[in-house]
């Protein structure tokens, strides 16, 4: 198996690769505009990436590409619609760098509070000013509102209660139960998170549904001077409903993600919230310590090591939850040579397209079962045909899904 993997990767996931037997093109330069040529002259089957974006067209001149694993959470740069249309699966790594980005979230909150920056600043122009920086609330007792409670939301929480912090989450699949078992209360809306929140920290997804959310009503309902970091993604944020509200209402700002981030490590960058007085922000580093990233590469490791093995990728994220199927066609037959191919004959001229299939082998091999879903009923004269046309078919049962 061929391995393309476009961006920086650690030592150790490169030999993990190189373990499976697989054939490792190493190319962390590649750019968004010349991974599709590479993915066409390498052959690759499986693409890794971890910033670098991957479009439609790079997607669909990588023939032979199979599956694109995300060597992070988010999979915000990847075309998820091209790679679904072509058949091609992407995986992410799910909750390996939540602790990483929970560090850095409450580094930013500790670095407003205290107003750290600004000190270091002062003391580098030769100032001292021990009377203004003296002033800060400090944590203990105050209430922290977290905005998307997955599992960097959690580990927030975890670390918050450490400084004496009240927390409050929010999330659509938070329930009561699951809010007590964390030691958390529920919010029940993300005006009830802006209303009572000392400091907020945002943790969503980026997806449709999220795009934005943060907008002018939240931070209509938001508390003066409360500390506001985003450490999740740019789009979740109406960026000009917030430059409004530090205007307006004080708030002090921290910031690991930006609209208009550049594509590549290291390039000028210019955006009114990154020079702002009042925003400490970060260079979206959230996930970039030497332990997630080693998190990352052996979990990325696993998936193409459990892929290469089975066929099947964990943690993929763009196979449909619910198949558009209508019924179910249960085949128990002799596991010999074209009996599937028979079944699938007979649907095929029926007009009747397969959704989904599996093929079990009972002990012994002499026998299986195939579970076949199909996207509408087969006419009595197809099972007929299927039943009569071949001897090893045993039987045939059909039944409507719910």
């Amino acid at each position: 198996m061929k391995i393309l993997v476009a961006d920086k990767f650690e030592k150790s996931g490169l030999d993990g690769l190189r373990a499976t037997g697989s054939e490792v093109f190493f190319e962390p330069d590649l750019t968004a505009e010349s991974l599709g040529d590479r993915l066409a002259e390498t052959g690759a089957e499986v693409l890794i990436v971890r910033s670098t974006k991957v479009a439609r067209p790079a997607i669909e001149a990588g023939h032979t590409l199979a599956l694109i694993v995300r060597a992070g959470a988010g999979v915000n740069t990847i075309d998820l619609a091209a790679a679904s249309e072509r058949g091609v699966f992407v995986a992410n790594c799910p909750g390996k760098n939540s602790s990483a980005v929970a560090e850095l979230a409450m580094g930013l909150v500790l670095a407003l509070d205290r107003r750290i920056p600004d000190n270091v600043a002062a003391l580098r122009r030769g100032e001292w000013n021990k009377k203004e920086f003296s002033k800060a609330r400090g944590l203990k007792g105050r209430t922290l509102g977290i905005v998307g409670f997955g599992a960097i939301g959690r580990e927030v929480a975890h670390r918050a209660a450490g400084f004496g912090l009240e927390v409050l989450a929010w999330s659509r699949s938070l329930t009561d139960e699951a809010a007590q078992e964390a030691s958390v209360e529920r919010a029940r809306s993300l005006l009830d998170i802006a209303g009572k929140s000392d400091i907020i920290s945002v943790h969503l997804a980026a997806a449709k549904e999220t795009k934005g959310l943060l907008g002018r009503d939240f931070f209509a309902a938001i508390r003066p001077g409360t500390i506001f970091v985003n450490t999740s993604r740019a789009e979740v944020v109406d960026e000009a409903a917030l430059l409004e509200a530090i205007e307006t209402k004080g708030l002090r700002v921290g910031l690991d993600v930006f609209s208009g981030e550049p594509a590549s490590g290291n390039a000028p960058f210019d955006h009114p919230l990154a020079r702002h007085p009042m925003v400490v922000g970060t260079h979206h580093i959230g996930a970039s310590t030497e332990q997630a990233q080693e998190a990352i590469a052996g979990e990325t490791v696993r998936i193409i090591r459990e892929y290469k093995e089975t066929g099947k990728a964990p943690n993929v994220v763009n196979l449909s939850e619910r198949p558009p199927a209508t019924h179910m066609l249960v085949v128990r037959h002799r596991d010999r040579v074209g009996v599937l191919a028979h079944v699938l004959g007979a649907l095929r001229s029926a007009g009747i397209s397969v959704q989904r299939m599996e093929n079990v082998i009972f002990d012994g091999a002499q026998a299986a079962c195939a579970r076949i879903e199909l996207d509408h009923e087969p006419r009595p004269e197809t099972l007929d045909e299927i039943s009569r046309g071949n001897e090893d078919v045993y039987s045939l049962a059909v039944t409507a899904l719910a």
